[in-house]
């Protein structure tokens, strides 16, 4: 490779436009190609963007030859693109979720295995500073043994699929619990219909392989506007991390002591408290660990097991059982 990573960008939407924004927006990246699902599409996003537009991705690989591909097609439509990235060898980074089918995520992954490729998934969650901050607590033990944790997310949502929202959404929350408590080995779920056939809230009950316990909640049915519409508690023998709406703040508490440690973005840090930004911190460590010949700080197998999860409070809901889901 160049001094400067040649990138190519799949998806010409609002999550392809995020991407130009990180990547071209960068002195050490050449944005090199946007593939578009229209050609007219195609080359109104080349020439806002600054690159060349595709229809094919085959024939943008074969012309450009870039050295790393970004994939943010609409969530439903990623399989077969993502696929045949993987087999013409090129290393990729792919925007949650990996795909909704269980067996295509695991087609993917043995894939990319088999070609010792490259292969990140978008989960930015991880790249806030209050959970970056709670995952040191964590793991610097100042929460102790943990015993409980919690994830909220609600929002305004539609989709087509029954379970988009638990597949497309809930797996940042299902990442998240892992990334910060360790897996999962046990789920039990209630799911709600309010438009019968599109399961758009949902409760489930889970268990870690630690002994902790926990609770994710989820919806389509509520609004962005809300307050809190976003939380994460991670409960500890010795203390407690309360992240409120993924960028607003960190709240850190130690037991029996009713002083609390706060982090919230200053005000002059911008960067900080806007959510897309949590992009960029991605994108940073993803080239760092790209160009080192390094794994993704995220792979791609965190999407398959997140869609694996689901796949459990899926089941668990459909026969009213608890699911063992071992990672």
């Amino acid at each position: 490779m160049s001094d400067r990573t040649r990138v190519a960008i799949i998806g010409a939407g609002g999550w392809g436009a995020q991407h130009a924004r990180v990547f071209g927006g960068r002195d050490d990246v050449d944005l090199c190609a946007v593939v578009a699902r229209r050609q007219e599409t195609a080359a109104a996003r080349a020439e806002q963007w600054g690159t060349r537009g595709y229809h094919s991705i085959s024939e943008m690989l074969g012309a450009e030859r870039p050295d790393l591909v970004t994939i943010c097609l609409p969530n439903e439509a990623h399989f077969a693109p993502t696929l045949e990235v993987i087999e013409a060898g090129f290393p990729l980074l792919v925007e949650k979720p990996l795909v909704f089918d269980l067996t295509e995520a695991s087609q993917l992954v043995q894939s990319a295995a088999e070609r010792d490729l490259f292969f990140a998934i978008n989960f930015n969650h991880r790249y806030a500073e209050p959970v970056r901050r709670a995952k040191q607590a964590i793991d610097n033990g100042e929460l102790g043994d943990l015993v409980f944790a919690s994830w909220r997310f609600g929002g305004e949502g539609s989709s087509t699929h029954p379970h988009a929202n638990l597949i497309e959404t809930q797996c940042h929350g299902l990442d998240m619990l892992e990334h910060l408590c360790g897996p999962i080995e046990s789920v039990m779920a209630q799911l709600t219909d309010p438009k019968p056939g599109l399961y758009t809230t949902l409760a489930v009950a889970l268990r870690f392989t630690n002994g902790a316990v926990g609770s994710l909640v989820g919806s389509y049915d509520s609004s962005y506007a809300y307050p809190e519409t976003q939380r994460i508690e991670v409960n500890g023998t010795r203390g407690l991390a309360l992240i409120e709406d993924t960028v607003k703040r960190l709240t850190l508490a130690r037991a029996g002591d009713e002083a609390r440690t706060v982090w919230e973005a200053g005000y002059f840090n911008d960067v900080d408290r806007e959510f897309h930004r949590t992009f960029d911190k991605h994108v940073d460590a993803l080239l760092a660990a790209f160009r080192a010949g390094g794994p993704p700080p995220v792979d791609a197998r965190a999407g398959y097991r997140a869609l694996q999860l689901a796949d459990g409070i899926i089941r668990s809901f459909d026969t009213g059982r608890r699911i063992e889901v071992a990672p």
